[in-house]
């Protein structure tokens, strides 16, 4: 409250205040432990994976004790929080976020905040924050380099404007490809966390309006400026109003191959993957080999098996969810 910026009247709306964090592992633990810390009244964070031993190196919220109980991210985050914070109100939900249940998850909530690791579900957000008219808060970390944006629908260019489409799988690095760094993290983390600030104060005129890239190894900042695509550009999302994600017409989709042992992921996309490619990033993680109808990768006990549409069988689970996080550890959105 000392911060005049903020002051009395800002913490309160912060107080009264309702996010949704939408995926608990690095940028998820940063932004939770700094909403908590804050005050924000009610938090719900949404994720579907347990913790692992490799996690703790950037995902703040968690140790050694919540993997050896098998605890699951979002319940494990929750309860570090009211530990911070006994005045909030924090609620866990451990599920997959999908087209079924996304506005359940953010109907009520007052900002949405990205803690995600793919572009299938911040694709997902982006519809359903511009069609409730919702603000969100983009942000993604690999290795030593970050981006983020704040994104109010109508008032600034969503994330289709500046991405009309995602990356095809593996055609981009992963943190199991191409490491994380804990700092780039919580850099990237901070940046969404003060902007959450703001617009839950009420603050809308300090917002940032640029696409914000960093790379702490090599010591650059850059401010793209794209608040001028707003109304510009054809977007599918906030200008035709065509919630392709939200509606299921894309993203993948998933099933258990009965007595396999095995999930098929399958995606929609038009674009065919290039298996030279996805070979040359994935080399040195794994035993991979391919030819014109199909990519095998083999790792940690588990087989992928990547067709040129995106869709992959993944042999080793029949857990849909850990199937999930397995597609975009080591293949990405």
């Amino acid at each position: 409250m000392r911060f005049r910026a903020l002051g009395e009247e800002g913490q309160r709306r912060l107080c009264a205040s309702r996010v949704t964090i939408c995926g608990c592992g690095a940028l998820g633990t940063v932004l939770a432990n700094h909403l908590a810390r804050a005050g924000v009244g009610h938090i719900r964070v949404v994720d579907r994976d347990f913790i692992e031993i490799h996690n703790l190196q950037r995902q703040i919220l968690f140790d050694e004790e919540d993997v050896a109980s098998n605890l699951p991210k979002a319940e494990a985050a929750a309860r570090k929080m009211r530990a911070i914070n006994s005045s909030i109100t924090v609620e866990a939900v451990v599920t997959d976020i999908d087209h079924t249940n996304i506005l359940d998850l953010v109907a009520d909530a007052d900002l949405i905040l990205d803690g995600t690791d793919n572009f299938e579900t911040r694709y997902l957000i982006n519809d359903a924050a511009v069609k409730l008219g919702k603000p969100w808060i983009f942000g993604g970390v690999i290795g030593s380099e970050g981006q983020t944006m704040t994104i109010l629908p109508g008032k600034t260019p969503c994330l289709r404007c500046v991405v009309e489409d995602s990356p095809p799988p593996g055609m981009t690095p992963t943190c199991e490809t191409a490491g994380v760094l804990g700092p780039a993290v919580s850099t990237i983390a901070s940046f969404e966390a003060i902007e959450a600030i703001k617009i839950l104060s009420g603050d809308f005129e300090s917002l940032n309006r640029d696409l914000i890239m960093v790379d702490l190894w090599n010591w650059s900042f850059r401010q793209l400026k794209v608040a001028g695509l707003l109304g510009k550009v054809d977007c599918p999302t906030c200008r035709r109003r065509e919630f392709d994600w939200l509606e299921g017409r894309m993203g993948s989709h998933t099933t258990t191959l009965c007595g396999r042992n095995a999930v098929q992921i399958a995606t929609r996309r038009a674009d065919k993957l290039d298996f030279a490619q996805l070979a040359a990033k994935l080399t040195g993680i794994g035993s991979v080999r391919h030819n014109d109808f199909m990519l095998r990768f083999e790792t940690d006990g588990h087989e992928f098996t990547v067709f040129p549409d995106g869709r992959a069988i993944i042999k080793g689970t029949n857990d849909i969810a850990r199937a999930k996080t397995l597609y975009a550890q080591y293949l990405g959105s």
